[in-house]
C-alpha cells in the first residue's frame, strides 16, 4: 500500500470534520463527493445551498446532499462567532460592524468554525491566494502551545528505498519562514517530528542540517543549528534529534559513522530540517526533479488546528489527498 493510500486509510478511522470554504468551486465539490463516497472525512461545504445543489446536479455528483452545508448569509451561529472574533481581536481595533462583515467571508467563517469546535480542520486555496487563506488562520486559530512559528513540510517519496524510511523522508521548512532563529528552528524540528508521526506514520529521526558536522566548521550559522539542536532536544525529549550534521552525514551510513561516530541519527535520518527557507526550498525542488521523487505538500505545521493551503492549479485528486492529510493532522493533534 503506498503512502497516500495509508493516509486515506488512517483518515477513514477518525471521521474528522474538514471545512471546505470554497464550497461553490467545482473541483472542491467533486473532491467532496469523493470524500463522502470513500468515507475519508466529513466535508463541510460553505456556500449558497441552492448554488451548491445546482452545481452538484450539473456535474453528476451523487453524494453532495449528504454533506453539511453552511450558508454564510444565513448562519445560526453568526452571533456566537462574532462574539469570539471580538474577544480575540477587539484589542487590535476590530469593531462589531467589521466582524459582522468578515464572518460573511467563507475563509473567516471556516476559521471561526474551527476555533469554536465546529470543525476539525480546513482546506482551501483552489480559488484564493495563500495570504487570504492564512490571514484568518493566523488571527484566530493561531499556533499550538509552545510553538510560535508556522512552517511547511514536504513528504518526499523517493524511488531509492535505501534512504529515509523505506524511501520516505520529510523535509522542512520548505515553504514559510525565510530565516528562523535558533529557537524557531527548534520549534520547526519538533513540529516536523509531529507531522511525521501523524502523516507519514513512522518515528522521526531528525537531522538538523548545516555545512558543518559536529563542529567541523566554525561560523555563526553553524552555531545557530547547534543551539537549535540543543533546544529541540529539550522541547521533545521523546524524539530522536541530532545535529549539526551535513547532508551526507545525515543520510549515508558510512559517512555518518565516519563524521559523527556514536550519533543515533547520522546515516539514518528520515527527517531533514534545513537552516533556512532557501536551503529547504531549493533542496526539495532539486530532489523532486533530479531524483524524480514525489513531493507531497506543503503541509502547514505549527497551527493549533490543521489548516492547509492548496495551489490554485490543484486537481480534484490534490484536494482529496490534502483533506486526507489534514484529517490525519487533526487526529494526531
Amino acid at each position: 500500500m503506498d503512502l497516500i493510500q495509508k493516509i486515506k486509510g488512517n483518515a477513514k478511522k477518525h471521521g474528522k470534520r474538514i471545512v471546505l470554504p470554497e464550497g461553490t468551486e467545482v473541483r472542491t465539490l467533486k473532491a467532496a463527493d469523493i470524500l463522502i463516497e470513500e468515507g475519508i472525512a466529513k466535508p463541510i461545504l460553505i456556500g449558497n445551498p441552492q448554488e451548491i445543489s445546482k452545481l452538484a446536479a450539473e456535474n453528476g455528483l451523487k453524494n453532495i446532499s449528504k454533506a453539511e452545508i453552511i450558508d454564510p448569509n444565513n448562519n445560526p451561529k453568526k452571533d456566537e462567532y462574532v462574539r469570539v472574533m471580538l474577544e480575540i481581536r477587539q484589542s487590535k481595533g476590530l469593531t462589531k460592524e467589521q466582524a459582522e462583515k468578515l464572518i460573511l467571508n467563507p475563509l473567516y467563517l471556516g476559521t471561526l468554525m474551527i476555533k469554536c469546535g465546529d470543525a476539525d480542520g480546513e482546506v482551501a486555496g483552489a480559488a484564493n491566494t495563500t495570504g487570504d487563506v492564512l490571514r484568518p488562520a493566523f488571527q484566530y486559530v493561531k499556533t499550538m502551545p509552545g510553538i510560535s512559528v508556522v512552517s511547511g513540510a514536504f513528504i518526499m517519496i523517493l524511488k531509492d528505498k535505501d534512504y529515509g524510511n523505506d524511501g520516505i523522508m520529510v523535509f522542512a521548512d520548505c515553504a514559510v519562514h525565510p530565516n528562523p532563529t535558533a529557537s524557531e528552528l527548534a520549534e520547526i524540528a519538533v513540529a516536523t517530528g509531529k507531522t511525521t508521526r501523524a502523516i507519514a506514520g513512522f518515528e522521526p529521526k531528525i537531522a538538523m542540517l548545516s555545512f558543518s558536522t559536529k563542529g567541523s566548521a566554525k561560523h555563526e550559522m553553524v552555531d545557530k543549528v547547534a543551539e537549535a539542536t540543543r533546544l529541540a532536544k529539550e522541547m521533545a525529549p521523546d524524539m530522536q534529534i541530532d545535529g549539526e550534521l551535513q547532508a551526507d552525514a545525515a543520510i549515508v551510513e558510512a559517512v555518518g559513522a565516519s563524521k559523527a561516530p556514536g550519533s543515533p541519527i547520522a546515516g539514518h535520518a528520515n527527517v531533514l530540517v534545513f537552516p533556512t527557507l532557501e536551503t529547504g526550498n531549493i533542496t526539495y525542488k532539486l530532489v523532486q526533479r533530479l531524483a524524480k521523487a514525489e513531493a507531497i505538500g506543503p503541509v502547514l505545521q505549527g497551527m493549533a488546528a490543521p489548516i492547509n493551503d492548496l495551489s490554485r492549479g490543484c486537481s480534484v485528486e490534490d484536494i482529496v489527498n490534502l483533506v486526507a492529510i489534514t484529517a490525519n493532522q487533526a487526529a494526531g493533534k
